[in-house]
């Protein structure tokens, strides 16, 4: 019997409901968010479906042509790739979440399209945390122990916290590609005690969420305390070059 989409979608559902309870938390804490780039509108109807309300994007122009043929489906929207400054404007159209904020510069352009707007983008600040080349988001390696890096990254956040259009609610940092999921928990854990250290020192913002796990690591990172899921090939199979 073939594996349908929906059967996918249950059993995501089902890990993430374990983990939870491994860890003491509820499921209603965790926002399955499935990652649909380079998948069809068909694809994407069937997981909604099946009760997924969450959907990530990594290219901007591919969700754009997505989002208007699934209007009137109370989805909700997530850019979770690399944006640049220059199709930043196309984030004001239909996405509730930006996973991926990496740079004071971006920061401030969305924060004059949406201060002009009257409106406000609620994102998650990226970080390296693992300190590879490859990544995207702020170097936050070692940030524990590196008091300059610290201090910078500290400033940067400072300045985007001032910035009007913005709402800051958290944290996202994406782990290295691992045999072993185990290998991926420091990762997860140190983000986790980023955020908590930002919480004592800017306690005007909630840093609410933490944005980390994917289809071979997602149990560990709930079990970190990840309240948002990137989860693309457990629930549409594979395809594409980044392994959700």
């Amino acid at each position: 019997m073939e594996i349908t989409i929906a059967d996918r979608v249950v059993a995501v559902q089902a890990t993430i409901e374990q983990a939870c309870q491994r860890a003491g938390r509820s499921p209603d804490e965790v926002t399955l968010v499935a990652v649909s780039k380079t998948h069809s509108v068909d694809e994407i109807a069937q997981a909604a479906a099946a009760g997924v309300r969450h959907f990530g994007e990594n290219r901007i122009e591919e969700a754009l042509e997505k989002i208007p043929k699934l209007a009137g489906q109370s989805l909700h929207w997530h850019m979770i790739g690399h944006v640049q400054s220059r199709k930043a404007r196309y984030l004001t159209d239909g996405f509730d979440l930006l996973h991926s904020l990496d740079s004071v510069k971006l920061a401030e352009r969305l924060s004059r399209m949406f201060g002009e707007q009257g409106n406000a983008l609620d994102v998650l600040l990226e970080m390296n945390v693992s300190g590879e080349a490859s990544k995207y988001g702020w170097n936050a390696h070692r940030w524990q122990t590196d008091a300059a890096l610290r201090q910078t990254l500290w400033d940067e956040i400072a300045c985007i916290l001032a910035l009007p259009g913005l709402n800051v609610r958290g944290l996202m940092t994406m782990a290295p590609i691992v045999d072993d999921p185990e290998q991926a928990r420091p990762v997860f854990m140190a983000l986790r005690e980023l955020r908590d250290a930002l919480v004592e020192d800017f306690p005007a913002v909630a840093w609410a969420d933490l944005s980390m796990g994917m289809t071979d690591d997602y149990p560990v990172a709930i079990e970190e305390g990840a309240t948002l899921v990137r989860i693309g090939r457990a629930i549409f199979g594979p395809r594409g070059s980044v392994s959700y």
